[in-house]
């Protein structure tokens, strides 16, 4: 169910298939952590419960490239390297009309309902709010559409989907943040393209990166 990209004694690095859940949800359908859990389990004849530590997310039906922790220093090191902002998340995505500049800074404040597990776009001074920062560059055009790649700079809940529909670009498909410009059933067109970061054992400086999948809207540009 899911793509190996890389494993030590440290990290696991995944592709995580859209529309399949990080952790069990109210679903109850199978999710990537589980699953690791008992990939790791069986591969390496793990008795008892297996650690594997969750130190970043991806909303389910966004797919691409992740990292677990095998061991608690690393999900440790791994986390405090978010914090710090020395964990660095590219992002491709394809969003509804030709922005105007080629690149360009976001930077908002959100705040996140946690009855609805809706974010909205708030006042700096709203009670709660989390300041969120993105960098973008267009990378190419069809019709009516922009591909963007994204660099995210603060990793708050549905971060890039709140704030390109807000600045009047929502993304293809997303059915939460873009409902009067996609249709029911499409698939939202948000990718982990590219995680680096400092490896938490060996201090060297590592980057993942996964491809595309072959499905439209991907499809449509070069």
């Amino acid at each position: 169910m899911v793509k190996i990209i890389y494993e030590d004694n440290h990290i696991l690095v995944v592709e995580k298939p859209i529309n399949v859940p990080v952790q069990r949800d109210e679903t109850n359908d199978v999710d990537i952590l589980s699953h690791l859990k008992e990939y790791i389990k069986e591969r390496y004849n793990k008795p008892g419960n297996v650690y594997l530590g969750l130190v970043h997310r991806l909303d389910r039906p966004v797919g691409g490239i992740m990292v677990f922790a095998r061991t608690s220093k690393a999900a440790s090191r791994l986390s405090d390297a978010i914090r710090k902002r020395e964990f660095y998340k590219r992002y491709l995505a394809v969003v509804h009309g030709i922005l105007k500049d080629k690149s360009g800074k976001m930077n908002d404040y959100i705040l996140k309902d946690s009855s609805t597990n809706i974010v909205s776009i708030v006042s700096s001074d709203t009670i709660g709010a989390k300041q969120a920062i993105l960098e973008y560059s267009v990378l190419d055009t069809n019709e009516n559409f922009t591909l963007v790649e994204v660099n995210l700079l603060t990793g708050r809940p549905h971060q890039i989907r709140v704030q390109f529909s807000n600045s009047g670009h929502p993304l293809y498909g997303d059915q939460k943040y873009g409902r009067k410009k996609n249709r029911p059933g499409q698939q939202i067109a948000l990718w982990s393209k590219e995680i680096s970061f400092i490896h938490p054992t060996t201090r060297e400086y590592v980057k993942f990166e996964s491809s595309l999948p072959n499905l439209e809207p991907w499809s449509w540009f070069a």
